[in-house]
């Protein structure tokens, strides 16, 4: 198969992914509702084992429904319904039949599909997303994903969501400004050029240089060399390849590839 048909490493040494967040969604602007709700939200934790278990703690966990659960294939991103004053969760995981054979193959079938399931947080304000202990950025109103299924045996990966923070004066980070996005019909192929994006970069900026290749962002934890919470790579999945994560050489900062809106690209974040 030709090289500009596959998944683009934007530097080499991209492993499999442990897990992955996929951060989207627009801004608007909070209510007095909203602000009064808020006050009662402290912080949930989702918690994915390596047998396909979902568990949901945290003194917030109420503020917690579901929102179902799809199965998807070849990386592709089910479309959940979000509410505007909420923030939604999706954890990727394998069925527990699935999961049950632990991770020895590295490269499932790919008519065996993994399974997306939902949760809708009720809280309209800022929280700070974590993951595996590590900041990741400031949500609000938006689409937060998680991926476990390139886990190995063992494996715990857990989302932290922290508030509120609505009206805070420290929200560190302005969120990426998508409006340049909007007309951009995500049922169709386009091209993207891949940013700068080096070992040790910050996370902020990472989401940053890819969002303004109009990409979807979606994060991964793994263990490995590199300071705790920065970026040891990240993969642009390439229209044609059917594969959701590979190494292709020769791909670097600069190079113009066909992206595939439906499938996010991955930042992959040192636990």
């Amino acid at each position: 198969m030709p090289a500009h048909l596959r998944p683009a490493a934007l530097f080499a040494g991209a492993v499999p992914l442990a897990a992955a967040l996929l951060v989207t969604g627009c801004q608007a602007s909070p209510t007095t509702t909203a602000s009064v709700r808020d006050e009662a939200f402290s912080g949930v934790g989702f918690t994915l084992g390596p047998r396909g278990g979902i568990d949901i703690s945290g003194a917030s966990r109420e503020a917690v429904a579901p929102a179902g659960s799809y199965p998807v294939t070849a990386g592709r991103a089910h479309g959940f319904a979000r509410p505007d004053d909420k923030l939604l969760v999706v954890l990727r995981h394998w069925p527990e039949e699935r999961a049950a054979r632990g991770a020895a193959h590295r490269e499932p079938p790919l008519d065996e599909p993994a399974i997306e399931t939902g949760f809708l947080v009720d809280t309209a304000n800022w929280a700070r997303a974590e993951l595996d202990g590590h900041p990741l950025q400031w949500l609000r109103r938006a689409t937060i994903r998680v991926d476990t299924t390139n886990g190995t045996v063992g494996d715990l990966t857990r989302l932290t969501l922290s508030g509120p923070h609505g009206g805070r004066s420290g929200q560190p980070v302005k969120p990426p400004d998508d409006s340049s996005c909007g007309g951009l019909d995500p049922l169709v192929n386009r091209s993207a050029v891949l940013p700068a994006v080096e070992p040790g970069t910050p996370v902020v900026d990472a989401l940053r240089r890819l969002r303004g290749q109009c990409l979807d962002v979606q994060y991964a934890s793994r263990s490995g060399a590199g300071r705790p919470g920065t970026v040891h790579s990240v993969v642009v999945p390439v229209a044609g390849q059917a594969a959701p994560v590979a190494v292709v050489p020769g791909r670097r900062a600069g190079d113009t590839v066909l992206a595939e809106p439906s499938r996010p690209a991955t930042v992959v974040v040192v636990r």
